[in-house]
């Protein structure tokens, strides 16, 4: 079988325990980066109640200090993409944990500029946005190359679940932290997390080829498997200079004039199709990592602690759920059903079940809200496959931009929906019109994954500069 498997078939290659599965190290250093970096995202969720009430802040300023790091984060996915494929993840994801860190410990300090805090705080929380940019698609960028097409689905549900398992282990922490140390730690605490994390990173990631630990088997049986195992420059020393030289060709061509790509990204009807999806999809996100502990205490009458532990218990059912659909996926490729079928089943399915928490604004028993979101959330994270689907149809050439201009619509939803959810309880003085726009965004992202995605696989650039279906070799 040949370095690029068929992408809409399942590889009929079989790992054996002589392979190795050091890629799963990989993996689980994606997982622990991811859940760090949703922990830094949702800092301000926790720790927000208690904020307005000594910061004096509205609910409209405390949507839009929510926003203020999806502005950024906006504006950074090109850019970071780009860096991404000229430098490689490595040295780009590892500077960005590093700077996202030090600016969430900064704002520890912004009680001490109390006259000026919206503003401060929402300059720290923009910047954090801007250097997390490089994340998601660098997590895509690490699965395309490490894993074989029929067990991407996997690998990429497990780093995306990292979001739900992050509030399940750190909203306890941090709601214990603003009860009996101050809301400050909160921000200091995990930021602190963070800058360790930068340190280890630099000793786990390398590219397959030139990863230490990385064994002949392993590297052959997911190149055959259709791991882009060359996207980034070649960096072990035995490598030739002709293929260091290659690589760098390679890396510049995918610089800044490939952003007239983005335009033959959105003109693929797939691909738009994806990218509208994440946009729909990521408001679902946006509602629990920024609103869903400030409607337990402000709408159910629960305390900062009980609603740090609260909001972990959905937050365990989208770890779950994201495994799950993950799962379900790969199971589905390895049975023969198209690649197409195996990533729509339990996306579709999760989604509708997303559309549930609307159910909310009729039922008062405390459990019970409690449980229809946790439903909510779990059919969210089943239906996750956006960044499972990138790695599958990305062209090799544009891989970081294409995940940088998927994650950018992700961005915009991060931007609207705490904005809008704001302005709803402002003006009608409850969340049941805002858990209505949540459940309605569920249902949209269904209709774009049944109505605009269609057939998904592998796409690259012509030589004149168009996207078309990579061959199917066998």
């Amino acid at each position: 079988m040949t370095a690029l498997a068929r992408q809409d078939e399942p590889v009929t290659a079989t790992a054996s325990v002589k392979v190795g599965r050091f890629r799963y190290v990989i993996l689980a250093m994606l997982f622990i980066v991811t859940t760090v970096n949703y922990a830094d995202r949702s800092t301000l969720s926790i720790a927000g109640d208690t904020m307005q009430k000594d910061l004096h802040i509205s609910s409209g300023e405390l949507g839009l200090l929510f926003s203020a790091f999806s502005w950024s984060y906006l504006i950074a996915q090109i850019p970071g993409g780009w860096l991404l494929d000229r430098f490689g993840s490595k040295k780009v994801y590892g500077g960005a944990i590093f700077l996202w860190s030090v600016f969430t410990m900064a704002q520890g300090a912004i009680g001490f500029f109390a006259g000026a805090a919206v503003v401060l705080l929402f300059i720290l929380r923009f910047v954090v946005g801007f250097a997390e940019g490089p994340s998601f698609p660098g997590n895509s960028r690490i699965v395309a190359a490490w894993f074989p097409t029929k067990e991407r689905g996997l690998a990429a549900g497990f780093f995306q679940s990292a979001q739900y398992f992050s509030t399940a282990a750190f909203a306890p922490l941090m709601g214990w932290l603003v009860t009996t140390m101050g809301w400050e730690h909160v921000f200091t605490v995990i930021g602190g997390i963070g800058v360790v994390l930068a340190l280890v990173w630099t000793k786990v990631i390398y590219p397959p080829r030139s990863h230490p630990r990385m064994t002949k088997a392993e590297l052959d049986y997911i190149s055959a498997g259709g791991a882009l195992v060359d996207m980034d420059a070649p960096t072990a020393q035995d490598d030739t200079q002709a293929a260091k030289e290659a690589a760098q060709a390679e890396a510049k061509a995918a610089g800044w004039a490939n952003l007239r790509h983005v335009k033959t990204l959105m003109k693929n009807r797939t691909i738009l199709g994806v990218f509208l999806g994440q946009y729909f999809l990521n408001s679902i996100t946006w509602f629990f990592l920024t609103w869903f502990p400030v409607y337990l205490v402000q709408d159910r009458g629960m305390s900062i602690l009980e609603a740090g532990f609260v909001a972990s218990l959905p937050a365990l059912c989208g770890f779950t759920g994201g495994i799950l659909g993950g799962y379900l996926s790969d199971v589905l490729i390895r049975r023969g059903v198209s690649l197409t079928a195996a990533r729509k089943i339990p996306m579709v399915t999760g989604l509708l079940l997303s559309t549930s928490i609307i159910v909310c604004n009729y039922v008062s028993a405390s459990w019970l809200v409690v449980g229809i979101m946790s439903l909510s959330y779990f059919g969210k994270a089943m239906g996750a496959q956006g960044w499972a689907i990138m790695s599958d149809v990305s062209p090799k050439q544009i891989a970081g931009l294409a995940g940088g201009v998927f994650n950018s619509f992700g961005a915009v939803a991060g931007i609207v929906t705490p904005l809008v959810i704001g302005y709803i309880i402002d003006t009608s003085g409850s969340f049941d019109l805002a858990l209505g726009f949540i459940s309605a965004c569920a249902a949209m992202a269904v209709l774009c994954y049944v109505a605009l995605v269609k057939n998904i696989k592998r796409l690259r650039l012509d030589d004149e500069g168009n996207l078309v279906p990579e061959p199917q070799l066998s």
